[in-house]
């Protein structure tokens, strides 16, 4: 890539790319910068600390959950909250959002240990998938945020366990999940 094409719009893509294929285990300076065809100081040059490239690199990555799940997700609102989490969960448990889980997993693992920049990251991403499961909810919904955050923790819960291969555990709190 030469340097006079090169800006934080064009490296996103190719860095998020390179997350989504080897995690952010994978996530230090000069394999990114070799993701992106260019070098760990061209990165520091356009985002100015590993952090805040790590910071826009996940909100890359959440904006592309974002539009992934909203590509998969029907455009009408779910009638229920039930039903809602049930869709949300069998769309995510498709092949496709199967790298965005396991970056996700890294994220929750950097939060765990105390990583500033993956928490925030973190809680922007729950954010932005709250309002989300808001606008998905019954329009009569009595009290929306509460719908949202009762999906959202019914919804995480179920995928966690997918991934420990305790799938029925998940999916019976899915069914518990009242309208």
């Amino acid at each position: 890539m030469s340097t006079a094409r090169m800006s934080r719009e064009t490296l996103l893509p190719l860095l998020a790319a390179h997350v989504m294929e080897h995690g952010l285990a994978d996530a230090s300076l000069r394999p990114l910068a070799r993701a992106a065809g260019t070098s760990d100081r061209m990165l520091i040059y356009h985002f100015g600390t590993k952090d805040a490239l790590v910071a826009a690199l996940l909100d890359h990555l959440a904006h592309m959950f974002a539009a992934a799940l909203a590509t998969a997700f029907p455009t009408a609102r779910s009638p229920s909250r039930r039903a809602c989490a049930e869709g949300v969960y069998a769309i995510t448990g498709q092949r496709e959002f199967a790298p965005f889980f396991r970056v996700w997993w890294d994220i929750v693992s950097g939060c765990a240990n105390g990583e500033t920049a993956y928490r925030e990251a973190a809680g922007g991403m729950m954010d932005m998938l709250l309002d989300w499961v808001v606008d998905h909810l019954p329009a009569d919904d009595p009290d929306p945020r509460a719908g949202a955050r009762a999906v959202l923790a019914v919804v995480e819960g179920a995928q966690m366990l997918r991934a420990v291969g305790r799938g029925e555990i998940g999916e019976a709190g899915l069914a518990a999940l009242e309208g």
